[in-house]
C-alpha cells in the first residue's frame, strides 16, 4: 500500500467519522463545525491528489475551494447568531 494510499484511507475514515456527527450532532454550531471540518479534509484530499498527479492547478482549485467554505462557515455563523 503506497503512502498515498494510507492518507486516503485515514481522510475517508475522517469523514466518516464527522459525517455522523453533521448528521446527529445535537446543535446547529455543532452540525456547522462538523462541515467545516469535512471541507478542511476535502481540500487536503485535492492537494494530495494534486501531487499525486503533478498538477498545480488542483492545487490552485483547493486554495480557491478552501476560501469559499471559509466564507460560507462565516455565513452560517452570523445566520446562527441571528445576524441576518
Amino acid at each position: 500500500m503506497s503512502a498515498f494510499a494510507l492518507v486516503f484511507l485515514i481522510l475517508g475514515m475522517a469523514i466518516l467519522a464527522v459525517t455522523g456527527r453533521l448528521i446527529m450532532g445535537p446543535t446547529i454550531p455543532d452540525r456547522a463545525v462538523a462541515l467545516d471540518t469535512i471541507n478542511t479534509l476535502v481540500a487536503a484530499a485535492m492537494i494530495i491528489l494534486g501531487a499525486i498527479f503533478d498538477s498545480i492547478v488542483m492545487v490552485d482549485i483547493a486554495i480557491v475551494y478552501a476560501a469559499l467554505s471559509f466564507v460560507g462557515t462565516l455565513f452560517i455563523a452570523r445566520h446562527v447568531e441571528g445576524g441576518f
